[in-house]
């Protein structure tokens, strides 16, 4: 198993200037490649990363002295990374790659190879840089791989990969729990409990108007722009690292609670397109919710269900199954018309989705789920599959 820890590095100002002048070769040797891609596949032939890497290093001793200031690592990994790029978007799981720019996701890699880098209690020896003093010591114990050096505004960061063994933490509750994300509760458990949101971004926005204004009212290419600049990043930085520490805590707390945990399939890119709920939704962090879950339920040894996407769960009774027609956003409490149960909306919903779990998840020949992994659908059962028909039918809906 492969894990990986992001620790803020705390380099002095030559140090900062090195890692700025590795990340603008990774830039460089990207945007370099991304060029010479587009103009050989015109020419009708096949490039690839292996032979614009070496392509690269014909001439760059020549018509760029200046990248042999900076590891050697940074423009060969960087080219590494168009590749796998242009992979996945040869397989349709990605856009074509664009062209990088200055200052925008500034980033580098190094392998671990002889005279790549080392880690020492805390501190990171990069090449052509030196030891760099990280915030914190590494946690994991294993064979380091690569580390990716980052920056966000005027922060450093190491995101240091370790391989591990892979010894699963055995939950040792065996209960399951429905999770119904919304906006006026983060998440609401079919046990009751409603959870808060931090609300970080809602929060911080007297003062996000605030450098805004003070960025627009600084002439362009001026000291004071930039510095205005850094000031507003630096608090878009606070907020996000807010949202992220709330919803670490969260998930880990679930995964180590119960055994199985059932989320919606939301359509998340769908709804940040509507005008009136899009600032909210994406202060909750919805998608970063289910990303996590899903790579924390393996390794503490949860099983994570995905409720299908079209499937009701707030319009559907989860004591009878009763599948109401209209139920606006505005109604927050409701009457079954079949058996009278009084719902609390979000409460309900997550209910079902507990229920959908139990649905299948239990059966004669005792098939399951999937796997202790995400997936958008279930796996179907098989054709001797025993149920009891009337109460899956209920379940189910």
């Amino acid at each position: 198993m492969i894990r990986s820890h992001k620790i803020r590095l705390d380099p002095n100002d030559k140090q900062a200037t090195g890692l700025s002048r590795a990340a603008g070769c990774a830039r460089f040797a990207w945007n370099y490649a991304l060029s010479e891609w587009k103009r050989q596949y015109a020419l009708g032939q096949k490039p690839s990363e292996t032979t614009l890497r070496k392509q690269l290093n014909a001439v760059k001793r020549e018509h760029y002295p200046w990248m042999l200031e900076s590891t050697k690592n940074a423009p060969q990994q960087a080219i590494k990374n168009l590749g796998t790029a242009f992979k996945n978007f040869f397989k349709k799981r990605a856009r074509y790659p664009r062209f990088k720019k200055k200052g925008i996701h500034d980033s580098f890699r190094v392998d671990n190879g002889p005279g790549t880098f080392e880690t020492d209690a805390e501190k990171i020896r990069i090449p052509k840089i030196g030891w760099v003093r990280m915030r914190e010591a590494l946690r994991f114990e294993g064979r380091i791989i690569s580390a990716t050096v980052s920056r966000r505004a005027d922060q450093w960061y190491v995101s240091i990969q370790v391989e591990v063994e892979d010894v699963p933490i055995v939950c040792k509750s065996q209960g399951t729990v429905g999770v119904d994300l919304g906006i006026r509760h983060l998440a609401t458990l079919s046990t009751g409990e409603h959870i808060e949101g931090p609300k970080s971004l809602k929060k911080a926005l007297p003062r996000l108007r605030r450098l805004n204004k003070s960025v627009s009212r600084k002439k362009k290419g001026s000291k004071n722009r930039q510095k205005a600049k850094a000031k507003l990043a630096l608090e878009h930085i606070r907020i996000s690292n807010i949202r992220n520490n709330f919803l670490h805590n969260l998930t880990t707390k679930l995964v180590r609670q119960f055994s199985v945990i059932v989320i919606e399939d939301l359509n998340v890119s769908g709804m940040m397109k509507n005008r009136h709920l899009s600032r909210a939704i994406s202060d909750m962090g919805f998608f970063e919710f289910r990303r996590q879950l899903s790579y924390k339920g393996p390794l503490f040894g949860s099983e994570i269900l995905v409720y299908p996407r079209f499937a009701p769960s707030s319009k559907k009774c989860s004591y009878c199954g009763y599948v109401i027609e209209n139920l606006p956003l505005s109604i927050r409490e409701w009457d079954c018309p079949s058996c009278g149960t009084a719902h609390d909306r979000d409460e309900n919903a997550a209910k079902v989705l507990r229920n959908w779990a139990a649905s299948f998840s239990v059966s004669a020949c005792g098939e399951g789920c999937s796997g202790a992994q995400i997936c958008k659908c279930v796996k179907r059962s098989s054709e001797k599959q025993e149920i009891n028909t009337e109460q899956g039918m209920s379940l189910l809906g």
